[in-house]
């Protein structure tokens, strides 16, 4: 299987480049998981739990909002890919329309992140997924999950893929798998670490400042 890209930390950017940005503090390497879907699962179409949760498209998102999202889901995980973009870049990046920027809202309060990537005419990524920090643990993750994989599937994708490491949530690959994705290849890959980011934590568990390399292109 064919991979496509850098994952999606890396998104439009090119890692071999970065080495002189002087936002990046170093670079720590990660375990990444490939998964897809061939098909949709088969269970009854998602709705909420409750009043007040649902899912809107952000049509034309600002850079601002976007930021906000982006830097407070992904703060804890090491999501550097979009911070490093200067806000022309990402302008054209979210306000591409075959990039969808959904956004969970729990009683009027933005609480997650789906971003679904439709630039293959066959295949559907699921760039982004998470949660803003304080809805986590309340039962959100898995309906805004299920919500993300309907959506997609109403495109009429043949594939519908993910990627996730060892440096996101540590349940994030168990998650993904209970919703229907199927891991079908591995690899290792260089994460940028920026000063001022959260410090990066492997399956939960600080990585040592001995693991964090000047270059990705360190042995």
């Amino acid at each position: 299987m064919d991979r496509v890209g850098w994952p999606g930390r890396h998104a439009d950017r090119d890692v071999t480049t970065a080495d002189a940005d002087p936002r990046i503090k170093g670079w720590v390497q990660s375990n990444v998981s490939y998964l897809e879907m061939r098909a949709p699962p088969d269970r009854p179409p998602t709705v909420a739990a409750r009043d007040g949760v649902e899912v809107r498209r952000a049509v034309r998102p600002t850079v601002s909002f976007y930021r906000y999202l982006y830097d407070t889901v992904g703060g804890e995980w090491t999501w550097a890919g979009r911070r490093l973009m200067d806000d022309e870049a990402l302008s054209a990046t979210i306000g591409d329309p075959r990039v969808e920027v959904n956004v969970l809202w729990v009683e009027g309060v933005p609480a997650g992140l789906m971003e679904l990537g439709r630039r293959s005419p066959f295949e559907i990524e699921l760039l982004y997924f998470g949660l803003i920090p304080d809805f986590i643990g309340k039962g959100h993750g898995r309906f805004a999950l299920d919500w993300a994989v309907d959506r997609a599937w109403s495109h009429r994708p043949s594939r519908f893929w993910v990627h996730t490491c060892d440096l996101d949530h540590p349940n994030a690959l168990s998650v993904y798998q209970k919703a229907g994705f199927v891991i079908y290849d591995r690899q290792r890959n260089w994460e940028a670490v920026l000063h001022g980011m959260t410090p990066p934590r492997r399956n939960g568990v600080a990585v040592p400042d001995s693991e964090i390399a000047s270059s990705p292109n360190s042995n």
